[in-house]
């Protein structure tokens, strides 16, 4: 039996959202579980997933996130799981407080940063996010491109 400080604590990414900072800024952020089945999770550790199109919505007390997508397991036979089905995050009562605040009063938008598993447990990286309008986007790429820019006139010297 391994105890809990045996365990690597480092986190093993699965899925990440690239474009989320991209349209996206982010305010605030939070680590959630997930509720899963057993063929998503082997799909997981495949590494089937994907978290581009998914984002999060708040019904009753409780947060859900939707377009998700992971692959049906190969060897999963009549026990597979559909692949976009709304899956339950959990989080403290607190945190849930705050976000549905957050997304019903201010008009946020909950993005999935990353997936990836904790201590062998799935957990998605959640974010309260406001989205930009199309000037904001170009501002964030011109000054990406001036900051790529210094950084190759510095090495260059």
């Amino acid at each position: 039996m391994t105890k809990d400080s045996d365990r690597p604590t480092d986190k093993i990414s699965i899925a990440r959202n690239k474009r989320a900072r991209y349209d996206y800024e982010i305010l605030d952020s939070w680590e959630a579980g997930i509720v899963l089945t057993g063929t998503e999770v082997k799909s997981l550790r495949d590494g089937k997933a994907n978290i581009g199109d998914a984002y999060g919505i708040v019904h009753g007390s409780e947060i859900f996130l939707i377009n998700m997508h992971i692959a049906p397991y190969e060897r999963g036979g009549y026990a597979n799981h559909e692949p976009e089905r709304t899956r339950k995050l959990l989080l403290h009562r607190k945190e849930i407080r705050r976000l549905i605040g957050a997304v019903e009063r201010e008009g946020l938008t909950l993005i999935p940063l990353e997936l990836y598993f904790r201590k062998g447990v799935a957990k998605v990286s959640l974010a309260l996010g406001k989205g930009k309008k199309l000037h904001d986007k170009r501002e964030t790429t011109r000054r990406r491109d001036a900051e790529r820019e210094m950084a190759r006139a510095i090495r260059t010297r």
